[in-house]
């Protein structure tokens, strides 16, 4: 019945949309995509990655929403220490793994809106 994921929309506060869609813009490198018309005046953005999409819309949230919470997307890599290398240029705090698990290396970081990712290599 169900057969992939097409997209995964994350909530940022309204104050920290442009510093977020900046940050997945230029420090991810994310494609971005047109969103539709008749969505625009939602604001976000759209971007592309591969066959999934990640959505980023404004909200009336408090960024303790996002902060504290555990809640988050997986962005897979072919090489976990270009990755590191990666963000901490673009002074991106690195959060260690603190639950390893067997065939995995990764590490955590969050985006401006406080949103968690985990940024992994398989490596079974």
């Amino acid at each position: 019945m169900i057969t992939g994921i097409h997209h995964v929309q994350i909530a940022v506060a309204k104050e920290l949309e442009h510093a977020t869609i900046d940050f997945y813009r230029h420090s991810l490198g994310l494609k971005e995509i047109p969103k539709p018309e008749n969505l625009l005046k939602n604001g976000g953005a759209w971007f592309t990655l591969g066959m999934q999409q990640l959505h980023i819309a404004p909200e009336e949230v408090p960024q303790e929403y996002n902060r504290n919470s555990k809640r988050h997307l997986c962005f897979l890599v072919l090489n976990i220490l270009e990755a590191e290398d990666h963000f901490r240029l673009r002074n991106v705090e690195i959060i260690p793994d603190n639950q390893p698990v067997l065939g995995w290396k990764r590490f955590y970081f969050r985006d401006p809106a406080g949103n968690r990712m985990e940024i992994a290599e398989m490596v079974f």
